[in-house]
């Protein structure tokens, strides 16, 4: 028969046994336990949703006024009246070109008119005394005093004195257009601002001779201005795009000078034929401007933008981040259990950042973000990651 203090020791050695061997059991379940793969999740919400038409290519801002300027013809420059960077006013004088011909040649004409005036002046005088003598010659041959031989000759002079009145009246005229032919002839010889604007480029220095620049001739203008207080976007849109835009929708606008930065406009124009060019998508020209200037941007005409016309919008709808949804409208649902269920879904509007949800999922619920991982399939456990949410 056993003694109780064998028996106490054996007792003790079945009870350490029992919680090694569970020790074992935990730490074996802790270490082989599937350990849940780290995601990034997105939580569907209602917000809005739009459709959008963006550029194939990089737009451009184009002011609405710019002239490449030139005199009418070909001179010497005399003087240059502004520099670059100037803000110039319609009509101010820009550059003039060397004159002096034809300043003499407006005295010169200005002096005929004068002595044209002062002829008409003395011929008409002689014209009105020549008919004041008709007059009375014709009464003395009504009274028989004379032969009537003598009032044809006083009539005729009569009227070659008016004729020479007349005569004299036209060189007025004459002298009077050659004074404006003059004067025109110096207008082209002094270049004037179209427009109020800024003073891009000068190309030309005093003492240089300028000459003018007709469309199809490659010749450098000799000012470039700029008026900076109207600008617009042209931007190239691709043909299937072409058809859902419309004049009036809202647009907005991009920068990669201020990437920070976003402009709002409308559609004002969209060209009536495809753009071809080889190698290169056909696409259609719309100018997008906005709605007001913003005058603390410091917008340069030049720099490249990106637009991006609004088509349809909808408000307060259930939507998801358009990355994550799969090929025919599949996505990874994290159920209750956090493991991982496909999901077939139903979608309405879309754009690049969201998409619209008809059917197929439900507020609050949570998608997979990132599905690339080797590691997802259906049913494996997942966590999410606190700092990646959607």
């Amino acid at each position: 028969m056993q003694s109780p203090k064998k028996s106490h020791q054996k007792s003790f050695r079945f009870v350490w046994l029992g919680g090694f061997l569970a020790i074992l059991a935990a730490a074996y379940w802790y270490f082989t336990r599937p350990v849940p793969l780290e995601v990034e999740i997105a939580v569907i919400q209602y917000g809005r949703v739009e459709t959008t038409a963006v550029n194939t290519r990089a737009g451009t801002i184009k002011a609405c006024q710019r002239a490449s300027l030139a005199p009418a013809f070909g001179g010497q420059i005399t003087k240059i009246s502004v520099k670059e960077g100037d803000q110039v006013e319609k009509d101010q004088v820009l550059l003039e070109l060397w004159n002096e011909d034809l300043i003499a040649q407006r005295e010169l004409a200005e002096r005929q008119l004068t002595m044209s005036q002062q002829r008409q002046q003395e011929a008409c005088i002689m014209a009105d005394n020549a008919w004041r003598e008709s007059q009375r010659t014709q009464q003395l041959v009504e009274k028989g005093f004379i032969s009537p031989q003598r009032a044809e000759d006083a009539d005729a002079n009569a009227r070659a004195r008016q004729a020479n009145c007349d005569a004299a009246r036209s060189d007025i005229k004459r002298a009077k257009a050659q004074i404006e032919v003059a004067k025109a002839g110096l207008e082209r010889t002094v270049l004037k601002a179209p427009f109020s604007g800024v003073v891009a480029k000068i190309t030309g220095e005093i003492g240089e001779y300028a000459t003018p620049s007709p469309p199809g001739i490659p010749t450098p203008p000799i000012i470039d201005l700029i008026d900076n207080s109207c600008l617009y976007v042209l931007a190239p849109m691709d043909e299937v795009d072409a058809p859902k835009i419309a004049l009036g929708l809202a647009a907005r606008v991009t920068l990669d000078a201020m990437p920070d930065k976003v402009f709002h406009g409308a559609v004002r124009r969209i060209a009536p034929y495809v753009t071809e060019i080889e190698k290169q998508a056909r696409t259609v020209d719309i100018e997008v401007g906005f709605y007001e200037m913003p005058g603390d941007s410091n917008l340069l005409a030049g720099y490249s933008a990106d637009v991006e016309v609004i088509l349809n919008t909808r408000e307060n709808v259930l939507r998801i981040p358009t990355q994550a949804i799969r090929q025919h409208n599949k996505v990874w649902l994290i159920n209750s259990e956090n493991k991982l269920e496909e999901r077939q879904i139903e979608t309405g509007l879309a754009n690049w950042s969201f998409t619209e949800i008809i059917n197929g999922l439900s507020e609050g619920d949570r998608v997979l973000m990132t599905f690339d991982l080797e590691e997802i399939k259906p049913g494996i456990l997942v966590t999410p990651k606190t700092d990646n949410q959607y």
